[in-house]
C-alpha cells in the first residue's frame, strides 16, 4: 500500500483512508442501533444557529 493522490483522496495512505472508512463505519452502525431519542431538527439548526451568532459576536468584538 502507498501514497494516494491528493486529487483523489484527503489521505495520505492507503492505510489512513482503510482507518477511517472502519472508523467511520464503526460510527454509523453504533448510530443506527442506538436507543436514544432523535433531536428534533429544528431543535439542531436553533442550537448551531446560537453557536454561529456567538461566533459572529465575538469576530465584531475583536474587529475582524
Amino acid at each position: 500500500m502507498g501514497k494516494l493522490d491528493p486529487i483523489y483522496s484527503e489521505f495520505d495512505t492507503e492505510e489512513e483512508a482503510e482507518a477511517h472508512d472502519k472508523w467511520f463505519r464503526a460510527q454509523v452502525e453504533a448510530a443506527l442501533a442506538s436507543t436514544e431519542p432523535d433531536t428534533p431538527h429544528d431543535q439542531v439548526m436553533a442550537e448551531i444557529d446560537a453557536i454561529i451568532e456567538k461566533h459572529r459576536a465575538t469576530q465584531a468584538r475583536l474587529g475582524r
